[in-house]
């Protein structure tokens, strides 16, 4: 399985980004695909993650990033908006799922999209 992040860029602060990730290849199941982002010099963090018809937001992004899922084309999108500078880091996509139907869950990561945000 693999997955391709686009529309990463750079951004005003206050301004909006939507990133895309589809998961190509050998899908069985997906049961999870959500975003995640590491700032230089930090660790990695949830953004947000969709599972099973729930959403989950970093508190951090609350009311400013909407995760939404297009289950027939295996594409998960993150709207973002109001963002700030310190915002700026590799977003990556992350898909929980199997590639047969006799393979166990598994991982998958994207390579990230870089998002920049000026102030």
């Amino acid at each position: 399985m693999l997955l391709l992040e686009s529309g990463g860029g750079l951004v005003q602060a206050g301004g909006s980004l939507r990133l895309s990730c589809a998961a190509s290849g050998s899908i069985f199941s997906i049961d999870a695909m959500g975003w995640y982002r590491q700032a230089p010099g930090k660790r990695r963090e949830l953004v947000a993650i969709s599972t099973s018809g729930r959403t989950n937001y970093a508190n951090s992004m609350k009311g400013r990033v909407t995760v939404s899922r297009d289950h027939a084309k295996n594409t998960v999108y993150l709207q973002m908006s109001n963002l700030e500078p310190e915002d700026t880091a590799v977003y990556s996509c992350s898909a929980r799922g199997a590639t047969t139907r006799s393979a166990p869950q598994d991982d998958y990561w994207g390579q990230g999209t870089q998002v920049t945000v000026s102030s």
